[in-house]
């Protein structure tokens, strides 16, 4: 059986909302809500975070989460992946990000189990090449060599800075792309913490409506159920690539 643990990146100087992952909703981070998420799959998770010491908080949160970290280069997150992947001795990865605290782990699970069943190296398995969830469900898995093989030949900054473009783009020529959709709706919300007012959508929906308690169906009939909720953030524009 390959190991395939999840991975997912964290550092306290975002720039939109600095310090996120640390700031609380419920009493508790939204790093350990994610955490917290990700536990559910039952697959071990690392924390890749930088060398910075304004990340040694999130050092602490994970270790007392009882998850593996790993410290690396804050720009080359790429490089940052291989060194955690290598570290932990995984053979497949799972690349998560931490601004996600209501992610689902079954809608996670479902992704690993599709890809041990193709049992393909040069498979990449997402639900965000089509985006059909709300944002804030999105995972990416792969095989390590694949991620290796990007570490060694991805060369544009875009690369580097967000792990799976050279993945996802299929610029090796032979990566075999598989997009999951959802077909419950709610491609338009943001479960996402990158703003302000993400962050305010975010605690209300923890701390009056107990959504870490909630799936992503669940989720969807919520903001679906009270529109007052995604109009909070509705107007916030993801970032691309390279901003």
């Amino acid at each position: 059986m390959v190991t395939i643990g999840i991975i997912t990146q964290a550092r306290a100087t975002s720039t939109r909302l600095p310090g996120k992952v640390l700031l609380t909703a419920g009493d508790r981070t939204f790093l350990e809500h994610h955490l917290d998420r990700l536990a559910g799959t039952g697959l071990p998770v690392v924390v890749a975070t930088t060398t910075n010491v304004d990340d040694d908080p999130i050092v602490v949160l994970a270790e007392k989460a009882g998850v593996g970290v790993f410290r690396g280069s804050e720009h080359d997150v790429l490089s940052r992946f291989a060194g955690a992947a290598r570290g932990y001795g995984l053979d497949g990865v799972v690349r998560v990000t931490s601004d996600c605290p209501l992610i689902d782990a079954q809608v996670v699970a479902a992704g690993v189990e599709r890809f041990r069943e193709e049992d393909d190296e040069n498979l990449y398995v997402s639900n965000c090449l089509e985006r059909t969830y709300p944002r804030g469900m999105d995972y990416e898995v792969f095989s390590t060599a694949r991620l290796l093989d990007a570490e060694t030949h991805a060369t544009l900054a875009a690369d580097r800075e967000h792990v799976t473009p050279y993945l996802h783009q299929n610029r090796p020529g032979n990566v075999q792309l598989l997009n999951l959709p959802w077909h419950g709706g709610g491609a338009q919300y943001r479960l996402t913490l990158d703003t302000e007012d993400d962050r305010l959508l975010l605690t209300t929906l923890i701390e009056k409506y107990r959504a870490d308690r909630l799936n992503c169906a669940d989720l969807v009939a919520l903001l679906a159920e009270h529109p007052e909720l995604p109009a909070l953030n509705e107007h916030i524009e993801q970032k691309k690539l390279g901003e």
